[in-house]
């Protein structure tokens, strides 16, 4: 059973930083693109970044000049290095793939949520 776990959220004054990753397992085939989504109180989750096997990334303009999203493919883990931070950024952040497990089509896999708190 493929499972993404993440780790590295918590609470951090504004300007800091936090990085954040987020490791697939199991009986994995191919990871297609890997990302990081977020959910605030009382809003939608909203794609946060994206990035390719190849490395190409995709960013939401509110995080742009401020995270960094980066794989190892070899290890199928995917990071999110996140600088000057906001309160703004307070959100449950998501690990997000779409892979191909052994003998299943391909599907989107997500973690659990880590806690991201930033203080003003």
């Amino acid at each position: 059973q493929v499972q993404l776990v993440e780790s590295g959220g918590g609470l951090v004054q504004a300007g800091g930083s936090l990085r954040l990753s987020c490791a697939a397992s199991g009986n994995i085939f191919w990871v297609n693109d890997m990302g990081w989504y977020r959910q605030a109180p009382g809003k939608q989750r909203e794609r946060v970044a994206t990035i390719t096997p190849r490395g190409d990334a995709e960013y939401v303009d509110s995080v742009k000049g401020r995270f960094t999203i980066s794989r190892d493919n070899a290890k199928n883990t995917v990071s999110l290095q996140m600088n000057l931070l906001k309160p703004e950024d307070t959100a449950v952040y998501f690990c997000h793939a779409v892979l191909t497990e052994q003998g299943r089509p391909t599907d989107d896999y997500w973690g659990q949520g880590t806690q991201v708190t930033v203080s003003s």
